[in-house]
């Protein structure tokens, strides 16, 4: 009796903190939808389509904000994701080179001119995005699996690292081969903004996350078993070759989608999970859902932030440059309390 009672306050404690996540979201984008550098009314928005007010929330404000959701909630079920499957709370797609490989991808592209060009019906920009993340996460998967058992999670994360970081010194050396307008393009990307998108480019980014968001989930009480470790997971019927294939495909196809838009945003998938982590546990099957609303609302308030901060100014930093401020620091704490903890 004190179990089942035990099991309905743990559930009802989840429940709550799911529907908390989602009205997070919801607030965030309307709060982003209506506050910006000019003042508007929002009935006059709603019910006035003729009107500037609603020129603005409609087709400046909600798609920015709309994009930002899209974003928080794939890099952070990205995340949890690769948490999970590597059984390291400090795994995150900007820390592994999935990012990196990314942007160094959907660099190329843009700097062969192909932002507006389709392949198949596809945009070609985030089609190189996920080639160069998939290609950045092959590089790492094969030095981490060459690893010793105890310490492949660790070379997972330094590989990530050393590859992120000749992503970064291509990208680099690419700029200093074109004309100065187009390194200034490339670097205004690279840093991480979340701009007005097209409806176009919008819509083919929500479709890219909800691919590799339907992959992950489906393959949520998979990870949670992989947390036994491969062979006991191997023992009960799991095929963890196949998980993590599905894993880092499903994970490079978010990826490259988001930075193929956005540029580079570090750190979401790192924070998001390691707050619900605190209040939710560490089963997959709930921080997904939750990942995705809190990830959401937690990039939409931090563009928020960026634009009401710095309006007397007259200027926004990039948000990818806030959540690196925050996500860094948080970084090598976690780091070090795994290091002091051995």
């Amino acid at each position: 009796m004190t179990l089942s009672r035990a099991q309905r306050a743990g559930s009802a404690n989840v429940s709550i903190v799911l529907v908390g996540c989602a009205l997070a979201l919801v607030i965030a984008i309307a709060l982003g939808a209506s506050f910006g550098t000019d003042p508007v009314s929002l009935s006059r928005a709603l019910f006035d389509a003729s009107s500037r007010d609603h020129d603005i929330v409609f087709a400046v404000r909600l798609p920015r904000v709309l994009l930002g959701a899209l974003a928080g909630a794939g890099l952070s079920i990205v995340g949890v994701s690769l948490q999970a499957l590597l059984r390291n709370p400090l795994a995150e797609p900007y820390v592994l080179g999935v990012s990196g490989g990314s942007a160094f991808g959907a660099t190329i592209a843009i700097l062969f001119g192909l932002t507006g060009a389709t392949l198949l019906g596809a945009s070609v920009v985030p089609l190189a995005a996920l080639l160069g993340g998939l290609g950045a996460t092959v590089v790492v998967h094969a030095f981490a699996t060459r690893a010793t058992p105890g310490t492949r999670s660790t070379s997972f994360l330094l590989a990530g690292i050393v590859v992120n970081a000749i992503a970064s010194a291509a990208i680099t050396f690419v700029k200093t081969l074109v004309a100065p307008a187009k390194a200034q393009e490339l670097l205004f990307w690279l840093m991480g903004f979340l701009d007005v998108p097209s409806l176009a480019s919008l819509l083919s980014l929500a479709v890219y996350v909800a691919i590799g968001v339907a992959v992950l989930l489906s393959d949520a009480a998979r990870l949670n078993v992989l947390s036994l470790g491969d062979d006991a997971a191997e023992h009960l019927g799991v095929r963890v070759r196949s998980v993590e294939q599905r894993t880092f495909v499903a994970s490079s196809l978010i990826v490259g989608a988001i930075v193929s838009v956005t540029g580079l945003i570090g750190f979401v998938g790192l924070i998001v999970p390691h707050v619900l982590r605190r209040l939710l546990g560490a089963d997959a099957r709930v921080l997904m859902p939750a990942s995705l609303f809190a990830g959401g609302a937690g990039l939409v308030m931090c563009d928020l932030i960026c634009r009401a901060s710095f309006r007397w100014l007259h200027t926004e930093p990039p948000v990818g440059a806030v959540t690196a401020l925050v996500g860094g620091p948080l970084f090598l704490g976690l780091l070090l309390r795994r290091l002091t903890a051995h």
